[in-house]
């Protein structure tokens, strides 16, 4: 399970709106608030869609606005405080409010903290939180916006989104608790996920990142369920939906996979990096090496043959780059343990790394496990471990030096463009750095030559097309 290590978004506010507002005006003013990963992402622009083909007007002034929503994370302990607080402050600011997300499955904990809530919805419930909020602030229907389709809102800059493919997760991580959030795996038939992918693309999107729990299961729930996608039939598998969205990919835009398990069909997927068809790009959330720790997490173990693998993959495609999550201080981890980690992590030499203390999670299994690791230990731990990466990623990103790559460009000002090559993800990964470019915009994609890197980041120069 992914979760345990998921990438944080910031608390966002929806674009739009932020007059002062009345209720009892045609069209309620909604502001929202969304927390936790990429896929709690997904799910409110999801909740989104739906509330503004049904006439709300979302805003970012949350005082202002005529109700807030409020799209929790719960998994960690952390998260859950820190959606309670989120809530606290919308009720202070707002007083109506509606809450939804992971959270939402511990209505009482929600309760306890904040009774003043209008109604709580679990996670994916997207119906539930529109019924609330029709109920909590009646529209009077339009003749017209009654009659408009429904456009989809995006939460994250216009020139990349997310592109969810499943929900829920089959697998019993020892430290997880998503699949009783969630629920096991339910995967999308993959011409739905096409058509939604070639409709993002054509509205401008020009980075699409794959996620869900378990990428690499996707469709295993369907019996890998055969469709039709422009007089092509696909299976609902996770490599023929590479090689549909490899067919998008030729419309101009990227296509990133995250969270994905490294079962053995993904060796499948590396030929098709090695073609363009998708980025040379895995995000695979290994979460340790030593066997031992492997075990009591009730992930796989054999590391040895990862290592083969991880090689494997190289020679089919050298351009790969490798992203990885880490926990350390999980109960029982020996100092052996972590020495073996770290001796997997110099042979394995994963360009990006993540790493994260270990938290008990309520309701997780790993919280009977014996032998709990002392704070200070997991601090000292989280420190050598990210040392010892920056010296791995400091040698990693000097072999890129003098390479040409393309790049795709997220901000631009006074000084330059900031944008991120194919091996970098946005939010999570380094940045590279373009001087002096001013006539760029977010969303272009300009062949760069790598020209310095540090522990993390790129400088480039832009080259010219063709």
């Amino acid at each position: 399970m992914t979760s345990q290590t998921a990438d944080r978004v910031t608390p966002s506010f929806t674009p739009g709106g932020g007059s002062d507002s009345t209720l009892g005006r045609d069209g309620g003013k909604v502001g929202f608030i969304s927390l936790g990963c990429g896929k709690a992402l997904v799910d409110s622009e999801r909740i989104l869609t739906r509330l503004r083909a049904e006439g709300y007007e979302i805003v970012a002034d949350v005082p202002g606005a005529d109700l807030v929503v409020v799209n929790t994370c719960g998994f960690l302990t952390s998260a859950k405080e820190e959606s309670l607080g989120a809530i606290g402050q919308a009720v202070a600011e707002n007083g109506r409010v509606v809450v939804t997300g992971c959270l939402g499955v511990e209505p009482e904990r929600i309760m306890a903290a904040h009774p003043e809530v209008l109604a709580i919805t679990g996670p994916q419930q997207y119906e539930q939180v529109v019924s609330a909020v029709r109920e909590a602030l009646p529209l009077k229907q339009d003749a017209f916006t009654s009659l408009v389709p429904p456009s989809a809102v995006q939460l994250t800059p216009r020139h990349y989104a997310y592109l969810k493919i499943s929900e829920g997760c089959n697998n019993r991580c020892s430290f997880c608790i998503i699949p009783s959030i969630r629920g096991d795996l339910v995967s999308r038939p993959v011409d739905e996920v096409l058509s939604e992918a070639e409709r993002l693309v054509r509205t401008g999107v020009r980075e699409l990142l794959v996620v869900s729990q378990d990428t690499s299961a996707y469709g295993l729930d369907t019996k890998y369920d055969p469709r039709s996608w422009h007089g092509v039939d696909y299976r609902t598998r996770i490599k023929d939906l590479c090689e549909g969205l490899g067919r998008i990919s030729e419309l101009g835009a990227w296509v990133r996979l995250h969270y994905v398990y490294p079962y053995p069909h993904v060796d499948q997927l590396i030929p098709l990096m090695a073609e363009g068809k998708i980025l040379p790009y895995l995000d695979i959330p290994f979460q340790h090496a030593s066997p031992n720790v492997l075990k009591t997490m009730r992930r796989p173990a054999n590391q040895e043959k990862v290592l083969d693998r991880i090689k494997g993959w190289r020679q089919v495609c050298p351009d790969i780059a490798i992203r990885s999550t880490f926990i350390v201080g999980f109960p029982g981890e020996t100092d052996a343990d972590f020495e073996f980690l770290l001796d997997w992590l110099e042979e394995a030499e994963i360009e990006r790394v993540g790493c994260f203390r270990y938290e008990p999670v309520e309701g997780a299994r790993a919280n009977d496990l014996p032998d709990a690791v002392p704070e200070e230990v997991k601090q000292q731990r989280y420190e050598r471990l990210m040392l010892k990466q920056q010296e791995i990623s400091t040698r990693a990103l000097a072999k890129r030096v003098g390479r040409t790559t393309s790049l795709i460009v997220d901000e631009v000002d006074e000084e330059g463009a900031i944008g991120r090559t194919e091996w970098d993800a946005p939010q999570v990964d380094g940045i590279t750095f373009l001087q002096g470019e001013t006539d760029l915009k977010p969303g272009d994609i300009v062949p760069v030559r790598i020209d310095h890197a540090d522990e993390y980041d790129f400088w480039a120069t832009r080259l010219p097309v063709g």
